[in-house]
């Protein structure tokens, strides 16, 4: 029997209201025993680094995170992260970056109503990510709620109140889960077979990183910004990703400051980094389609986010 580490964080799923709102309260170990089908599926074993409201989940939680998974990899098949909905899509993306490559499966889910409320969907969501966890063509980073699995860079919360809560951004799902049934995607139904003969796979070892540079901002152009924000953020921040219009337009000048190009090549020129995106959802950046985001196509410094979601970048 497979065994599996389910890693309990808080969340709306280990929610209760104490008078001041819905507040993370329940233990790990509760919330696996609140759903009783899960009993016979796997050798479950429980721990808890925090229980927070994933408002409050900071990169340095990622981090926590990633060091229990990483002590507990050689023991366990797979995890299973009990986690909120608001900021699951930034922890999955750096979990996805932090360990990559992994032959084991890593699956983040919640719910959109607490465990212990009548209509939740807190019992399904956790019974089918075990099953998925425990899949053997399951691998890497993943979301598994509302019955699809989504890779963890291409996740992003889509909706405050429906249970299909995630959509995946650009990507197609790696699998749809119907009751306990995995279906997955013709691309991804044999993919880590055909893995085969790369090295960190073959050797049963995902690609760790232990550090992360949380001097990262992200900054939505809106009508009439002031370039000068670029220089307000300097002393703070190593990076900067660029929310632009469309599919890739920078203004040429704002109400007041600087020419954009100007502010913008400053930063970059300075040894920091600007990576451009785009605010509409889906197909992503092409800098190269009109004038206004030409300038920025090449310039040493800016990388550009393609389809990738700002969750990811």
């Amino acid at each position: 029997m497979k065994r599996i580490l389910l890693i309990a964080t808080g969340g709306t799923i280990a929610s209760t209201e104490d008078g001041n709102g819905l507040s993370p309260a329940l233990t790990g170990e509760e919330l696996a025993q609140s759903v009783p089908e899960i009993s016979g599926l796997c050798e479950l074993d429980v721990v808890q680094p925090m229980n927070i409201d994933s408002t409050n989940m900071r990169p340095s939680d990622w981090m926590r995170i990633r060091d229990v998974i990483v002590e507990g990899y050689a023991d366990h098949d797979g995890f299973v992260i009990l986690h909120g909905t608001d900021t699951m899509s930034y922890t999955a993306a750096a979990l996805s970056y932090l360990i990559q490559d992994s032959p084991k499966p890593i699956v983040l889910t919640g719910s959109q109503k607490p465990m212990g409320n009548p209509f939740t969907d807190a019992k399904l969501n956790l019974y089918q990510s075990l099953l998925y966890a425990l899949d053997e063509h399951s691998h890497d980073v993943s979301i598994v709620f509302g019955g699809v699995a989504i890779a963890g860079t291409r996740a992003r919360k889509q909706r405050t109140m429906s249970f299909n809560a995630f959509t995946s951004v650009n990507f197609p799902p790696l699998a749809y889960i119907r009751t306990d049934r995995i279906v997955r995607s013709a691309p991804f139904a044999h993919a880590r077979k055909a893995e085969g003969s790369r090295g960190h796979a073959a050797a049963n070892r995902p690609i760790v990183y232990d550090k992360l540079d949380p001097r990262v901002f992200a900054l939505k152009l809106t009508p009439g910004l002031d370039s000068r924000i670029f220089s307000a953020l300097a002393p703070s921040y190593d990076a900067v990703i660029l929310e632009t219009f469309g599919i890739g337009g920078i203004p040429e000048q704002g109400e007041t400051g600087p020419c954009f190009q100007d502010a913008i090549y400053s930063w970059v020129d300075s040894g920091r980094i600007a990576v451009m995106t785009t605010q509409v959802p889906e197909e992503g950046l092409d800098l190269g389609v009109y004038e206004v985001g030409r300038a920025y196509a090449n310039h040493p410094g800016i990388l550009r986010g393609a389809d990738m979601t700002p969750e990811a970048i």
